[in-house]
């Protein structure tokens, strides 16, 4: 076997013996009562589902995925919704469960879920009935788990979703300001699943039903436990202080400076210092690449990092290098007397695998316990499809790589129609319109490497950072033809491309923007520049402003050759580390330019885990080798400074010119405050009740320059033009 492929093949999803329960059938909706069960014939349920989102039985929704999967095994799934955690009562609701409670906060980490980038309580929750805030607790998956242990304290508890996925290792905590521990420490869960754990949840029940202990379940991919002492035949590397990165060879280094030097081309080069002769080569390879199979990579303990901003960042610039399933260790973190043990990542789903995940028998609406009360977040995406998983854009403030990892996981096409399909046939209200296409990102279905071999032995954090690598297949041509088939359907009228454009990657691929620009637009095309300087979007890893006016002249080229009144809608990102006072003056200058008025502003949001956290926390830089002398970073902390750099961003909104005028002065910059064309804030203030517009250039961009402008916000926000502005 070549050592740079994916490490050893696991088990497929669909190839398991299938538990003995699974001649109950399938269920039409996992129960969530003791009547449902007895409907079902159940005398006990052998896995149970705690989460904090509402139950929609829909491929979008965590529990249903996981639920109905194991449903596919043979197990009898039940869940519990929104339970009251006050006490343990209903925690078992249920009865007790046969294998384990799978316990998860829902599809975001709580806290943010419950808080604003502010720190304020928000008054809504998209993942609740009524959209009702307060169904859920604060760090909802510690207390849901601690709440099982006290209902049948024998029970094994398994964490996952993405609130346990990002803090699985000490991590900052943006809402108490400091470092927190594991979530598996405070939890006093028996083992925690991180990513997309369809994996893991399978062997795990699988074993477990085998009669095999919970504890002794500790080489499964994808997963954390706790253990006390590093088992005798693992090879443990050092990498608890910055100046000690671990004993370890040039192919497998954490510290490889993916901005120095590109790690497919280390890899050659290793080889070739190695031996020219191509199979003693491959067998040196293999050997190390066993050796990885049992080296851990032990980091600062979780008192280092608490304490010590530098070994933080240190920590986590060596848990994003180690997150290639192709070549990524385990990882060891020490709390206190016990160790936190990471498996390496899980290894991607196949096509098939895929596949076999959103085919199950989803009835695809929520529970009818909550008797058609709307639940916003499923209204929002009811008439969507999801074509992929993964991301490998790699932006710093984003958690994607993180959960789903950096390899793109594809759906056939047949599978994607099918769905099509299914929506269009069984949706209640589906008006023959879907509504997104997509996935973490619109533009990355069937984009990945050019060879397996290459994409196994990288450690770059980016493919398209700081340009698009050599190694990246760029053809767009298998999106295309899907586009083409889907609106193709029957009683298909219009396929809407609503997720996030990678407008980089888009440009390699002008035939993908003309099938794009011509016939999935409704209207405007959110894109996200995220900033206009150079010196924050570094520190983001997005391209340069550039990239974004590239396509946009390809976007009004081919919207004018469709003949389509269309507009772009970019969005940016105020108070990212690395960003100055000058910067935020900048882009607001540029959005004055541009004829923009930003709506809706969104300040950086600190989540656990991200690259662009750790920045926020330390004030270092952990895209680059990190020591005590590295160089400090700009931090937008100071609330005050948060405000700032918002109202640059809606620089027109006269509630901010006073802010605006005493901050410009204070940077040398009143020659920007007057009614010239050229100045950004009027010098005076509008009377009460009089609130100045600034003049607008025209700008085919615009969207509120034109009547067609106006209806179209108006249709996409809900709101009459002014209330747009």
């Amino acid at each position: 076997m070549n050592a740079l492929t994916l490490p050893k093949a696991a088990n497929a999803l669909y190839d398991y013996p299938r538990y003995w329960a699974e001649c109950f059938g399938t269920a039409p909706f996992l129960p969530m009562s003791r009547s449902e069960m007895d409907q079902l014939g159940w005398d006990s349920c052998d896995i149970i589902i705690v989460t904090g989102d509402a139950y929609v039985d829909h491929p979008s929704f965590g529990m249903a995925i996981i639920g109905r999967l194991l449903e596919a095994q043979g197990f009898r799934v039940g869940i519990i919704a929104q339970p009251d955690w006050h006490s343990k009562d209903a925690f078992m609701a249920l009865g007790k469960p046969n294998l384990f409670f799978g316990v998860a906060a829902g599809n975001m980490d709580s806290m943010i879920n419950r808080y604003t980038a502010d720190r304020k309580a928000r008054s809504d929750d998209a993942y609740t009935p009524g959209g009702m805030a307060g169904k859920r607790p604060d760090r909802c998956s510690l207390v849901y788990s601690q709440r099982c242990r006290e209902a049948y304290g024998d029970v094994p508890v398994v964490l996952g979703g993405i609130e346990a996925s990002l803090r699985r290792i000490a991590h900052y905590d943006y809402w108490q300001d400091k470092v927190r521990r594991s979530i598996l420490v405070d939890a006093a869960a028996d083992i925690l699943l991180y990513g997309n754990a369809e994996r893991a949840v399978v062997e795990i029940a699988h074993r477990l039903s085998r009669g095999e202990a919970i504890t002794d379940i500790t080489d499964v991919r994808g997963t954390a436990f706790m253990r006390r002492n590093t088992p005798a035949d693992w090879l443990e590397l050092d990498s608890t202080r910055v100046d000690r990165p671990g004993q370890v060879d040039r192919i497998i280094n954490p510290y490889v400076n993916t901005q120095e030097l590109d790690s497919c081309e280390l890899e050659r080069r290793n080889a070739q210092q190695i031996d020219p002769n191509a199979e003693q080569v491959v067998q040196i390879r293999w050997h190390a690449h066993r050796d990885r199979d049992r080296t851990v990579i032990r980091l600062p303990s979780f008192e280092k990092v608490r304490n010590d901003p530098v070994l933080y960042a240190h920590a986590n610039r060596v848990l994003h290098l180690e997150t290639n399933p192709g070549n990524a260790r385990a990882l060891v973190q020490r709390h206190a007397e016990q160790d936190i043990w990471m498996n390496p990542p899980p290894i991607p789903l196949s096509t098939p695998e895929m596949d076999y995940v959103f085919g199950l028998p989803y009835a695809r609406v929520p529970h009818p316990a909550y008797e058609g009360e709307k639940i916003p977040a499923y209204d929002m995406i009811r008439f969507s499809v999801n074509i992929m998983r993964g991301c490998f854009g790699g932006c710093t403030f984003c958690s994607i790589t993180e959960h789903e990892g950096r390899i793109i996981q594809n759906r056939s096409q047949d599978s994607i129609l099918r769905e099509i399909g299914e929506i269009r046939d069984k949706v209640p209200g589906f008006t023959g319109v879907i509504s997104d296409l997509g996935g973490p990102t619109a533009n990355m279905y069937r984009i990945a490497c050019k060879t397996r071999e290459i994409e196994a032995a990288c450690r770059k954090p980016s493919c398209v950072y700081p340009g698009i690598c050599e190694n990246l297949n760029t053809d767009h041509s298998a999106l295309t033809q899907l586009y083409r088939e889907a609106r193709a359907l029957p009683g298909i009228k219009k396929i809407l491309i609503a997720s996030g454009l990678r407008y980089d990657l888009a440009v390699q691929d002008p035939e993908y923007v003309r099938e794009l620009v011509t016939h999935h637009v409704g209207g405007y095309l959110k894109i996200a520049p995220e900033h206009t300087e150079d010196g924050p979007l570094s520190k983001m890893m997005k391209p340069g402003i550039g990239a974004y006016d590239t396509f946009k002249r390809m976007f009004e080229k081919y919207s004018k050759e469709a003949g389509k009144e269309q507009y772009l809608i970019p969005y940016f990102i105020a108070a990212h580390p690395g960003t100055r006072d000058e910067d935020m003056m900048n882009l607001a200058l540029w959005l004055k330019i541009n004829g923009f008025r930003a709506d809706q502003v969104q300040a950086f949001y600190p989540s656990p885990m991200a690259t662009a956290t750790a920045m926020y926390h330390t004030r270092r830089n952990p895209l680059r080798r990190v020591s005590y002398k590295s160089e400090q970073m700009e931090i937008v902390r100071d609330a005050d400074q948060r405000r700032l750099h918002k109202a640059f961003l809606r620089y027109h909104d006269s509630r901010n010119w006073p802010l605006l005028r005493e901050a410009l002065k204070k940077m040398g910059r009143a020659d920007l405050i007057g009614n010239g064309k050229h100045q950004l804030i009027p010098r005076d203030q509008p009377e009460a009740g009089n609130d100045y517009r600034a003049p607008r250039r025209k700008n085919s961009q615009q969207a509120h320059n034109t009547r067609r402008g106006r209806k179209l916000l108006t249709q996409h926000t809900g709101l009459p033009p002014r209330k747009q502005r």
